[in-house]
């Protein structure tokens, strides 16, 4: 199985190439090309928020905690119409990722679950795009793709890692297949992963106008207000 040091270094890699590519040959700013490479250097050890110990878990959901509420700012000055209280929110948000992250992780989930598989990559890669707020929906999907890069090179260096040479012949260990899975083998983990990536994909649809979003004459003011105020997207 891969290490740590493994994981992060391709992805480091591949995050540097992805936001040269960005920046060069897609014609996005400097500055979205270095936060997209960034994102997909810190995802690459995402699935490995499950192992629920050792430093770098503590650093994973440090670095997530700090990541969630700069993403969503934007979201939560447009919500809240205060600096102070979007600040206080982002402070609540940081503590509860920080500190109750892993306990509650730990409630739920076992190393090599189904945070180790292709429904959690496009969980990932869904809530990258709810939560990063931009009028350029190609500038989204550009933070998007960079968070699915950065948590596939660490499904497929598991894969890799799973492979063994036995004189000469392959051999493969009990963790192969573990991650490019698709499935888990306990039931609840699977209908929760589902049930989560189903909302998160509606809501994504919804987000990007190909899903008509409707509010009845009794909805809160403020959801009339934002679907007013939301510009249509092509």
């Amino acid at each position: 199985m891969a290490g740590y040091r493994e994981h992060i270094g391709v992805s480091g890699l591949l995050g540097a190439a992805y936001g040269a590519a960005a920046t060069w040959a897609a014609g996005f700013t400097p500055v979205q090309g270095a936060l997209a490479g960034g994102l997909t250097w810190v995802s690459g050890m995402f699935p490995d928020l499950d192992a629920q110990s050792g430093r770098p878990v503590r650093e994973l959901f440090g670095l997530l905690a700090a990541i969630l509420p700069m993403l969503l700012m934007r979201r939560l000055l447009a919500w809240s119409q205060s600096v102070e209280s979007s600040v206080a929110i982002a402070f609540a948000i940081y503590g509860v990722i920080r500190f109750g992250g892993p306990v509650v992780l730990g409630w739920f989930s076992v190393h090599r679950g189904m945070f180790h598989s292709i429904p959690a990559l496009v969980i990932a890669a869904e809530c990258a795009f709810l939560a990063y707020q931009s009028d350029d929906a190609g500038v989204r999907f550009l933070m998007a793709g960079g968070v699915a890069l950065g948590f596939l090179s660490h499904l497929v260096l598991d894969e890799v890692y799973s492979v063994q040479w036995s004189g000469l012949r392959l051999k493969l260990n009990k963790a192969a297949g573990s991650a490019l899975k698709l499935f888990g083998k306990n039931v609840m983990p699977n209908i929760f992963c589902y049930g989560l990536l189903v909302v998160l994909t509606y809501a994504t649809l919804a987000d990007i106008g190909l899903i008509e979003r409707e509010h009845p004459p009794g909805a809160a003011p403020f959801l009339r207000q934002a679907a007013e105020e939301t510009p249509a997207r092509n």
